[in-house]
């Protein structure tokens, strides 16, 4: 029986963001925790679920996750690391056969611009040449480097933007931890790096440019056995790191001057095809001109700038405010704004109360706006995806937590408020709520491209919006110190 070591260290890092993602924000699970998830449709939920299917023994040792947010404490990382190492050389002792890594790709704390990286070479290093595999699953996101090439003998990205496909990513990752430890032959994992950095919003698989980096990543993959797998990594755009953006690996058995000259094909048509990642939103102006022509709804409103998937706050105001204005009728807002729950604690249902909403998140935003609004509904926030395949999935289970929430309503305009960052990436968030999003006209949601999973179905039509926020698409705005240059499109 294989024995496996599990575990994960999961982070989308926005290094734009003021302050530090504190250690009470993150999620930490040890030993038999990690086994519970089995069936929760994560990557480490599927990890486990394909251990025990394969008949090895699964070994659970730590996983720690946050919502994206800004970089982590120095400490919470070594902190981890450590830890971690203990495991690995206790049961080195017992024996053990591979280690197996739930990992992001784009985590950064305060002087680690590479924290998967730093990860897998102090896990080598304590190795210490044992011919132990390591072999991992990363987010489509991940900003590739060197050291995770070097360090891991394979690691595996979704395919998908949505990322419908995260629990399969982590059942081909472990199948092909299967295939090297019954092979015997350990492959290499070869990275090229174009210079591109794409925003979020031009990552969609369902688009080029990223649809036909797919494709070709896959008619590799079926016409060189040898090439055990071919990621396309969109990069995050938000990180402010040397090797911030789009990369390829291969992961290889076969010739590496083979798999090098696909990936150097791959770079190439990544610059032939740069321009139609570099996505730009439409004014707010122009987009509430636009509801005029729609009859119906659901007519989406995506807020990029305020994307709570990519790190930001979740409360920005530049929507709610353009909705306000042009009174659109029947719109339905979610906002981050556990200050604005605590003022509403003492009212009763039904009460009218004056509240400042938003707008405190992010020195972008033009600050609070203040309403009077009914208190509808309360609730502890908890809801179970209606799409077990949805984004959100990858990030947290099957069973989401969006903290202590209430709806409040003003006129025609009705307002989720949460007060814990829950991105709008399953329509059982809203209609957990008692807000039904097949009957609004308007419905605002602060996401780039994860959303499409799940309000695509229901949309007559779509729209992005330039609103202020820390996840503008106008990458060319942000004030990029640490990057590689020259880089498109800054330059």
């Amino acid at each position: 029986m294989n024995r496996i070591l599990i575990a994960g260290l999961f982070h989308e890092t926005n290094t734009f963001l003021p302050g530090s993602t504190a250690r009470e924000e993150c999620e930490l699970r040890r030993g038999g925790e990690l086994l519970q998830t089995a069936g929760d449709d994560s990557p480490l939920g599927t990890a486990v679920e394909t251990a025990f299917h394969q008949g090895w023994e699964a070994i659970p040792a730590i996983d720690l996750r946050a919502a994206p947010g800004p970089p982590l404490a120095d400490d919470l990382v070594l902190d981890y690391v450590a830890e971690l190492e203990q495991i690995l050389l206790r049961n080195l002792a017992q024996g053990l056969d591979g280690v197996f890594l739930v990992l992001h790709g784009a985590m950064v704390s305060a002087t680690f611009d590479d924290v998967e990286g730093f990860l897998l070479k102090r896990l080598r290093r304590t190795l210490g040449g044992r011919p132990i595999p390591i072999v991992g699953v990363l987010d489509l996101h991940a900003n590739f480097t060197r050291e995770m090439a070097e360090n891991a003998d394979a690691l595996l990205a979704y395919r998908e933007n949505p990322h419908r496909d995260a629990a399969d990513a982590a059942a081909r990752a472990m199948r092909l931890l299967g295939n090297i430890l019954q092979r015997g032959k350990r492959p290499a994992t070869l990275w090229a790096h174009p210079p591109i950095l794409w925003p979020p919003t031009g990552t969609d698989t369902g688009a080029d440019p990223m649809r036909t980096l797919e494709a070709r990543a896959r008619e590799i993959e079926l016409r060189c056995p040898e090439i055990l797998a071919v990621n396309v990594l969109a990069g995050f755009a938000f990180a402010d790191v040397p090797d911030a953006g789009v990369s390829f690996t291969a992961v290889t058995q076969g010739d590496p001057d083979a798999a090098r000259a696909e990936l150097d094909s791959l770079a190439a048509l990544a610059e032939e095809l740069k321009e139609q990642g570099n996505v730009h939103d439409l004014p707010v102006d122009e987009v509430m001109r636009k509801l005029a022509r729609h009859p119906h709804g659901p007519v989406i409103l995506t807020e990029p700038a305020d994307n709570v998937g990519g790190g930001a706050p979740g409360d920005g105001t530049g929507l709610l405010r353009a909705l306000l204005e042009y009174r659109i009728p029947d719109a339905v807002v979610v906002l981050n704004d556990p200050q604005a729950l605590a003022e509403l604690a003492p009212h009763e249902l039904g009460s009218q109360i004056a509240l400042n909403l938003g707008g405190r998140g992010s020195p972008l935003d033009a600050g609070p706006v203040r309403l009077e609004v009914e208190l509808v509904s309360r609730s502890a926030g908890r809801f179970t995806l209606e799409d077990p395949h949805s984004h959100l999935a990858s990030m947290h289970g099957r069973h989401i937590e969006m903290g202590p929430c209430a709806v409040v309503r003003h006129e025609n305009l009705t307002i989720l408020l949460t007060s814990r960052k829950t991105p709008p990436f399953d329509l059982g968030q809203l209609r957990s709520q008692g807000i039904a999003p097949e009957k609004q006209f308007v419905i605002a949601v602060k996401a780039a491209v994860a959303h499409r999973q799940a309000y695509d179905p229901i949309a007559a039509a779509e729209y992005a919006v330039d609103t202020p926020g820390p996840c503008a698409s106008r990458l060319q705005s942000f004030p990029y110190r640490r990057v590689r240059r020259p880089i498109y499109p800054l330059d």
